[in-house]
């Protein structure tokens, strides 16, 4: 599945959530500033608070990222791995997108699945597996 030029014009202008969970099932959600798309299937950040969220990839991976214009009532939400890295490559390539470098490692998410935010009778349906 490929991000679309409709997904990747949301994602440049409206900020993103992110839900993680830890090894006992128990979640945590919260704003991310510096999500970009890294390619057709890829989304990055910089993980800069190494906080819960950080732990929770580390430990498992599991992420949904959440995008929506409130006023056009769009969205969408993509599920996938994330991958915590604090090689100088990943951290320069995160640095280069976002503009700022993360203070604690770039994380780079595969998206596995789509669904659509928008409101009516789609919303939260799967947009492709």
């Amino acid at each position: 599945m490929k991000l679309t030029d409709e997904m990747k014009d949301l994602i440049k202008v409206q900020l993103s959530y992110i839900a993680t969970v830890d090894e006992q099932g128990n979640p945590n959600i919260g704003p991310k500033r510096t999500m970009r798309v890294l390619d057709d299937t890829h989304l990055i950040f910089c993980e800069n608070t190494n906080g819960q969220h950080h732990a929770n990839i580390k430990a498992n991976g599991k992420i949904s990222v959440a995008f929506v214009d409130r006023e056009a009532n769009k969205g969408f939400r993509f599920t996938g791995k994330a991958t915590s890295y604090t090689d100088q490559a990943k951290m320069d390539l995160a640095k280069e997108l976002v503009g700022t470098a993360p203070k604690a490692a770039a994380v780079i998410i595969d998206i596995e699945k789509m669904y659509t935010l928008d409101s009516g009778p789609l919303a939260g349906k799967l947009i492709e597996e």
